[in-house]
């Protein structure tokens, strides 16, 4: 049996590594054109100003979509829109205002076909894409020839997943000598192609490698909790399947961006009484009151505030450009990590406080706010290293767990030995020695990973956390609202510094901080959490509502004419 064990374990990073190289050739290739929805005419300058995506900026700054060099346009001017009902101009609070056809622009505006939109002096006439020249057609063309479709199907990346499973379940029944493990596997699998069968038929999503690499994920956190403690890997399941059920209503909830800006502030609101309560009712934890405990159920909410977060610090275009918008949510920001910080709960924190900087960035595309922020926050760290000095003791050991190897270095030190033991392939799960090491299932299961999994496994884990990002990044370009580029790269970016700090905490290259590895580590919060997250990237993803899309019968009218949708 130890023979085959063994072959299993050379077999399963084979697996793993199609599943995770297949799934982001299909999300780098299967991509649509990006040709022009509409153009605006400048007749005057005899310009064209192509537009290709549902929100655009018009105004003088570098940073805007359209840019008008004219001393009347404000650098933030204008917003032109796209929606279910067809296009719409809003005035973002410039100095001289918006009319279209020489009616002023109160709010959200609907334009049309044929219609003359006044910016600063500028006159923008709005035409089909189809009917000005054979320019943008012909570019439209070439982008549709370039596009490449390296792409496999949907079901047989799912069958490899299902695949690793199986193997994974059966190595671990192996090691342990019974079949614990079996009934758990088995209930995943089917969960696995419920979901899949759901998601295509009937919510009718015309892509899957996201929610394929999430599942891989979280076959792993699930087996590898119920290789050493049964009820966990249960509890494992059950949460991933809440967390699956979760991605799929808040997917379908973000469907229209201006539905999401309706109950932002019901979403700010019920996170800081989330907040609230947990500081009422809290128990403290291993040093953090950052637990409410329910009769035999125990949450951490402030994994659930962080979708709310990202709620909370994304916007649609027009109302991103407002003082407004902007300073409530500096101030919410300010609420959640001043309560993480009463509770002592310093990893969630700097989470916090990281996905803060990208959305910031993104929001305002200004590298002096990002450095006024750190500033800012190097000041704060410093003011509770000095009220926690419990909280400086853990920095204190950072980079020096050998000196100390049986008090305050003794996590990291037994995990770095472990890790390396466990080679390319590793030792077997359920049988590795950092089992007996406190919280090796979750703030050290990285180091789990390595031995028992072997370090081909544990790469791959952390390349596909950190390919969330890449796969925003690409994505963001297309996106129907700067809601969606905002949410997917700050929620991108908050699963890969968590897995950082996960990783380089337990191998002492940063200081142990406590928080969970995405989809891995044990822990019911943060599996539901994650899930909702990837629920942000692939939202942004412009083929997830392309079906959707195509069901939609106006863009814009001209004279009462529809004008079908590109």
């Amino acid at each position: 049996m130890d023979y085959v064990s063994w072959v299993l374990r050379l077999i399963m990073p084979l697996v793993a590594l199609a599943i995770v190289i297949r799934a982001f050739v299909s999300l780098r290739y299967n991509r649509r054109n990006e040709g022009a929805l509409i153009v605006l005419e400048d007749e005057a300058a005899q310009r064209v100003y192509p537009v290709r995506y549902w929100e655009t900026s018009i105004g003088r700054s570098r940073g805007s979509d359209i840019r008008l060099k004219n001393p009347a346009v404000s650098r933030d001017h204008a917003v032109l829109l796209r929606r279910e009902a067809g296009w719409f101009i809003s005035d973002t609070g410039s100095k001289a205002g918006v009319t279209v056809n020489d009616n002023p622009v109160v709010g959200r505006t609907a334009v049309y076909i044929g219609d003359r939109i006044n910016i600063g002096g500028r006159v923008l006439t709005l035409h089909r894409a189809d009917d000005y020249g054979d320019g943008l057609q012909e570019e439209r063309l070439s982008r549709r020839n370039k596009q490449v479709k390296k792409t496999i199907a949907p079901s047989f990346l799912l069958f490899l997943v299902t695949l690793f499973t199986v193997l994974l379940a059966a190595e671990t029944c192996i090691n342990l000598g019974n079949l614990n493990v079996a009934p758990i596997a088995a209930v995943y699998v089917v969960f696995m192609w419920v979901f899949f069968i759901v998601t295509r038929m009937v919510l009718k999503r015309v892509t899957f490698e996201l929610e394929a690499l999430a599942l891989f994920l979280s076959s792993i956190g699930i087996l590898l909790s119920a290789s050493h403690n049964t009820k966990t890997g249960w509890v494992q399941l059950v949460t991933a399947i809440f967390g699956a059920i979760g991605f799929a209503l808040l997917l379908k909830f973000i469907e229209i961006p201006d539905r999401v800006m309706k109950w932002r502030l019901i979403i700010t609101i019920g996170a800081v009484v989330v907040l609230g309560l947990n500081l009422l009712l809290g128990r403290v934890t291993h040093g953090a009151a950052n637990w409410i405990v329910i009769g035999p159920i125990s949450v951490q909410p402030s994994e659930f505030v962080k979708i709310a977060y990202i709620f909370v610090g994304a916007s649609t275009l027009d109302a991103l450009l407002t003082k407004k918008n902007l300073t409530e949510f500096i101030i919410f920001t300010a609420v959640c990590i001043g309560a993480l910080f009463i509770m002592s709960d310093l990893g969630t924190a700097i989470i916090f406080f990281v996905t803060f900087l990208v959305i910031a960035f993104m929001r305002s595309g200004d590298i002096k706010t990002v450095i006024l922020a750190i500033s800012a926050a190097v000041f704060g760290a410093m003011l509770v290293l000095m009220a926690k000095p419990y909280i400086a003791d853990r920095f204190a050991i950072w980079g020096n767990v050998w000196s100390d190897v049986d008090d305050k270095g003794y996590q990291q030190v037994r995990t770095l030995i472990y890790s390396a033991s466990g080679g390319l392939f590793g030792t077997g799960t359920g049988i590795g020695g950092l089992q007996n090491v406190f919280a090796s299932e979750s703030d050290l299961v990285f180091g789990l990973v390595c031995e028992e999994m072997g370090f081909i496994i544990a790469i791959l884990i952390a390349v596909s956390i950190a390919g969330f990002v890449i796969y925003a990044c690409m994505v963001t370009t297309r996106s129907r609202s700067s809601f969606y580029s905002i949410a997917a790269c700050s929620a991108a970016g908050l699963l890969v510094f968590q897995a950082s700090l996960n990783i380089f905490g337990s191998t002492d290259i940063l200081p142990l901080t406590g928080v969970t590895l995405p989809f891995i580590s044990a822990g019911g919060s943060s599996m539901i959490s994650c899930w909702c997250l990837l629920a942000f990237i692939k939202a942004a993803d412009e083929r997830t509502y392309a079906v959707k899309r195509k069901s939609l019968r106006k863009a814009a009218m001209s004279n009462g004419e529809s004008v079908v949708e590109i």
